[in-house]
Formats: C-alpha cells, structure tokens, sequence
C-alpha cells in the first residue's frame, strides 16, 4: 500500500468514518443534491466499501482495478435506486462528489504529513473520487436506459390488446403506427391467445391506424400468414375510402383476405363463418 492510500484509508477508520459521512451529507445537501432518506445509509456503505478496497490495495490511479469491485457494487445499486427514484444523474453524481471535501479536509487535519505530501494525496483523492462519480453516471445512465426500454415495451403490450369478443372470435384494434417491433409483439400475443382459447377467427382493425404504407401491408400481410398457419382464419376492418385509395395505388395484393369497413361489419362476418346466427327479439 503507497503513502497516498494509507492517508486516504486513515480518514476512513472506523473513529473518524461517522464525522466523514456526517460531514459527506453536509455537503451534498449545500450542493443542492436531492438526497433520498437512505442517504446516510448509502455514504456509510460506500465509505466502508472504499476503506474495505483501500486495505486490500486496491489502486487509487485506476478505478477499473477488480479490487474496486464491492465498492462498485455499491455505487451501481446507488445509481439503480436512483435511477428507478426518478432522480437525475446530475444529482447522483453531485453526492457521490461531494465525498471529495470531507476527505481532502480529513486530509489536511491530519498531524505530520508535508506539503508535498499533501499535494499529492490531494490529487490522488480528486482522481478517487472523479472515478467513482464516472461510474456512477455511467451505470445511472444505463440503468435509466433500461427502465426506459422496459416501459417501451409494457406500452407495446397495453397498445395492442387482445379482445374475445365471441366465442371463438377474437380482436386486436390497432392504435397508432406499426413497426417491426409492435408487429411482433401483436404476431406473438395473438398467436398465444389463439392457442389458449381455441379461437378460429381473429379480427385485426386499423381504424385507429394513421397511414397504410408498403411496410404496414407487409406487417399486415405477414400476421395474416402467422394465423393462418395456426388454423385459423383473419378479417382486417377499418377499412377506410383513404387507405382503400393508399393499397390500390401502391399495388398490394389483399386477395384472399377478408377485409371490412368497420369493426361491426368484421363481427358480423365473423358471426356468419362461426355459425352463429343473431336475431333481433320482437317486441
């Protein structure tokens, strides 16, 4: 272990780590740092993880070193709780900062140390500490990424319901614009509905579908095929005068299949090919 880890480690001893962390969260809350009620909590385990790494000899030059591993860990969960909080990662990585006053002060307190040695555990403590808010923000912004694309998808999957709205009919309105993603998401939900409930017809409608363009044919036509090979049988409805326009002039092929101009008519098409039949009682 060099000089400059040895004074660090000195200012995390057991003795004198309750007044750093104390002296940590004073300076996170003058920073302007939305500190979480397990803030103390958080600054005692990372100063215990850094004293823990420090004694292990662990390099102050490089944060990467695997013996900084637990007190990594620790960060990582700090910036994931954050993250998921809704805090942003300027605020994380402003607490995680803010250890560098209370150890440079500890430092500076310390009795027999020389001016140049100062200097250079001054340095070595910037350095530490840099690095650690570097990881922070790093690992924050991966985890924000992460919750982002998860709710992405639980939207995907809110967006596009699977209704019965018969025995053996089932039916997917389509919200919004449909990509590569939403299409299989749509393809597989269906399917896996079709299998549970036995179903034999499936209407998709597009009514709420802005635009039909090539590629929405195909997503279409590529679902189509999906259910079909599963045995059962589709009815695209929302059909409107506008998209009716848009697939004739750019050539699409929906020979074959069964298209309506609302989600009623689809109904009561499918209705007639299930064999049921609807009569209105008399009054």
């Amino acid at each position: 272990m060099n000089t400059q880890s040895t004074q660090i480690l000195d200012a995390l001893q057991d003795d004198k780590r309750t007044a750093l962390v104390q002296e940590w969260i004073e300076e996170a809350k003058a920073g302007n740092a939305s500190l979480p009620r397990s803030a103390t909590a958080d600054a005692g385990e990372v100063a215990l993880a850094m004293a823990h790494a420090l004694r292990n000899g662990a390099s102050i030059d490089s944060f990467t070193d695997p013996k900084w591993s637990a007190l990594q860990q620790v960060l990582s969960d700090l910036s994931r709780s954050g993250a998921a909080q809704g805090q942003s990662v300027g605020e994380t990585s402003v607490f995680v900062l803010a250890l560098k006053k209370p150890l440079l002060t500890a430092l500076h307190r310390r009795e027999g140390i020389e001016n140049a040695q100062l200097a250079s555990a001054f340095w070595s403590v910037t350095k530490l500490v840099d690095g650690m808010a570097q990881f922070t923000a790093t690992t924050f912004q991966r985890a924000r990424e992460e919750i982002i694309t998860r709710q992405q998808e639980e939207l995907l999957e809110l967006s596009t319901p699977v209704v019965k709205l018969w025995e053996g009919v089932l039916a997917v309105p389509m919200i919004g614009t449909l990509d590569s993603n939403r299409t299989q998401i749509v393809m597989e939900t269906l399917l896996q509905k079709i299998v549970d409930t036995g179903s034999e017809l499936a209407i998709i409608d597009i009514t709420g579908v802005p635009t039909v363009d090539t590629l929405v044919a195909q997503h279409l036509l590529k679902t189509v095929t999906a259910i079909r090979l599963m045995g059962a049988d589709c009815i695209i409805s929302g059909i409107r005068p506008q998209i009716a326009q848009t697939i004739v002039h750019l050539g699409i092929d929906l020979q074959g299949i069964s298209t309506k101009a609302s989600l009623a008519d689809a109904l009561s098409l499918a209705l007639q090919r299930t064999g049921w039949r609807i009569t209105r009682q008399a009054t």
